[in-house]
């Protein structure tokens, strides 16, 4: 049986390397003290997303992802976005 000691230093080290990599699939830092917002403009869910403005037109038409639509915007749930990227949409 092989083992392996992990040093302080190791943890430290992967703690480190676990926010960078946390950190480089977060779409929209938030600056410090500022809370997640409940409602995103299309451009920012295809960011986070990393899809197309036609296939978020068709997450809309299927209904797969909901939206409320005020004036010429249409907004989105960040809650919704996080279930449909969870695989559990309703």
């Amino acid at each position: 049986m092989n083992v392996e000691l992990i040093t302080r230093d190791d943890l430290e080290r992967f703690k480190k390397d676990l926010l960078e990599e946390i950190r480089k699939f977060q779409a929209f830092p938030r600056k410090r003290g500022e809370e997640q917002r409940n409602w995103l403009k299309s451009f920012e869910v295809r960011k986070m997303l990393g899809i197309s403005a036609g296939t978020l037109q068709n997450l809309r038409i299927n209904g797969t992802l909901p939206f409320s639509k005020i004036g010429g915007l249409l907004y989105y749930r960040y809650e919704d976005i996080l279930k449909l990227m969870d695989g559990t949409g309703e």
